[in-house]
Order: structure tokens, then sequence, then C-alpha cells
């Protein structure tokens, strides 16, 4: 409880000014101890080089999200404390286990700078990238078009409580209130046996083909002019009525509503292949050697009786 206490108050002092206490603190500030190790700020800066550098920031701003990340780095250390107490990290196992731990970290820290790297030297050809995507942008308008999209709200009506002919005969019932002036969202948080009704009043918000059950889009779609309210229209949730709210037709996009997607996809292409080029120049190193018969060593040869004795005997 004592350090459930601790933690909870270290993600505190992290969470509050954020920048500026990260400017001023020490990587020798002990954040939390107990009789096994001590937790420094130094540790923490550490670990957090494992989060993606965009999201650092909003990491350490989530106090319940950062003190479950010290007390799992407490645990941790804690416990690598007793280990080496006990002689366990001279074990010349252990000791190779260790060593191939480090080169997997330093790999992931090699790889990391090699994909920054690629990253500053794309941004670097900034002219030459944007030219890049006008090309991509008229080779291939099509890609970049909207389709045709609808706002819509509906109430429904759920079959399984008292059948089919009940919930039609429902919709029809609250059809009729409607066309004589009935507010729909009113009705929806009323009646409606969509759930979310309670809170949206029946809102769908946009949407195109294919998102919605096909014979709810087709209903939605065939829709006229805002504010027209369709008959009763069954899809595999019962029976719906939909109002239309809005509609957006399909349009082009021009150039500059896209170019920042374009790009965006060019640079993360970019730092893939940069990243896969290194990782190819190492497993096509042409003066990598291989003693196959070590390889073949390696491989355990079961023969086929004692394989059968493994597998269990039906009964």
């Amino acid at each position: 409880m004592r350090i459930t206490r601790l933690l909870a108050a270290a993600a505190a002092l992290f969470s509050i000014g954020s920048s500026a206490v990260l400017a001023e603190g020490s990587p020798d500030d002990v954040l939390v101890e107990n009789s096994l190790a001590k937790l420094t700020r130094g540790d923490y800066e550490a670990d957090l080089e494992r989060v993606p550098p965009e999201l650092r920031s909003t990491f350490a701003s989530d106090p319940k999200r950062l003190t479950m990340l010290l007390n799992s780095m407490l645990i941790a250390k804690s416990l690598a404390a007793e280990a080496r107490r006990a002689g366990v990290d001279r074990d010349p196992k252990i000791s190779l286990l260790l060593a191939l731990e480090t080169d997997r970290a330093l790999a992931q820290v090699q790889l990391r700078r090699i994909e920054e790297a690629a990253g500053a030297e794309f941004d670097a050809k900034r002219a030459e990238i944007l030219l890049k995507a006008r090309e991509i942008y008229a080779v291939d308008k099509e890609k970049y078009k909207v389709s045709e999209e609808v706002q819509a709200s509906h109430i429904l009506f759920d079959p399984r409580p008292n059948g089919a002919d009940a919930a039609l005969a429902r919709a029809n019932e609250a059809r009729a209130k409607l066309v004589a002036g009935a507010d729909f969202a009113a009705l929806a948080k009323e009646i409606s046996d969509d759930a979310s009704a309670k809170t949206n009043r029946g809102e769908l918000g946009w949407f195109g083909t294919g998102k919605m059950d096909p014979d709810f889009t087709k209903a939605a779609f065939a829709l006229k002019s805002v504010g027209d309210i369709s008959e009763p229209v069954k899809s595999r949730f019962g029976y719906h009525l939909i109002r239309l709210e809005g509609r957006h037709p399909a349009r082009q996009l021009s150039f500059d509503e896209v170019k920042d997607q374009i790009i965006a996809e060019l640079r993360t292409r970019y730092i893939n292949d940069q990243r896969e080029a290194k990782l190819a120049s190492i497993r096509e190193d042409p003066k990598m050697k291989v003693d196959q018969s070590a390889v073949d060593a390696l491989v355990q040869h079961v023969e086929p009786q004692v394989f059968k004795r493994a597998l269990p005997q039906a009964k």
C-alpha cells in the first residue's frame, strides 16, 4: 500500500507542468525506493525511450498509465536485485542470455536511429517530395474521390420481444405521429430500441455505402430531401424509421486537401524502404559464412516410434 501511494505521488509530480518539471529534474532524482531497489528519474526517462516519440507527451500526461509503468519498473528492479544477490547473473548461461538481451535492445535502438535518419533525410527534400506528390495525384485522381454520403437519424423497433408484426405495427404508429408533427429526436429518445438513442436521439452521423446494413443504406440514400422520413425499413436489426438530415454529393478532392496524406504515405514508404535495405544488406552480406554441419546438428531428429509413443492413444 505504501509503495502504491509513493508511486501515485511520483506520477502526480510528472503530470503537473510536464515540460517544466522535466527540464528542472535530475536523472539521479529518486522517485521511489524500497529495501531492494531505487527507481530514479533517469530510469524512467530511459524506459520512456521505448515509447514512440510522438506518444511520449500523451503517455506522461496520464497519471494512471504512468503509475502503472513506475510500479512495473520498481517490481522489475527489485526482482533483478534479488537475482544479483543470489548470483544468478554469474551463471554462464544467464550471462549469455543477458548479452543476447543487450544485443536485442541495441538492435532496436539502431533500427530507430536508422528510421529517424531516414525521416530527417526525407523531410530535407520537401520541394522534391511536393513535386512527387503532385505527380501521384495527377496520375491517380480517382483514388482521391469522396463517395456520396448522407447524414441520417433513425428509430429502431426490435422484433425480438413480441415478434416482427408487432414491431412493424409500432413503426407504422410512430410514423403516423411524425407525419402529424411529432419531434423525431424526442420520439427517438422515448421509444427507440437502439439504446444509444437515449443520448444521441437517433443521430447516426455521416456515412457512405458499405458502412451500414445494406437495406438500411439503400433506404437512407433513397430519401430525396432533408427532413424526409422513410416508410418502415427492415434490416437485420429490426424495423427502422429513417430521417434524412443531410447529403454530401460525390466529389473530387483537390490536391491541397490530400497532399498531406500523400506526403505522409511517401514518408512512411521511404522510411520502411531504408530500414528494409539495411536488413537486406545484413542478410545478403557477401562475407557471411555458415557452418552448415553445425547448424544441421541443432536439428533434433525424433525416431517415428518415439513420436508415436508420445501421441495420446485413442480410446
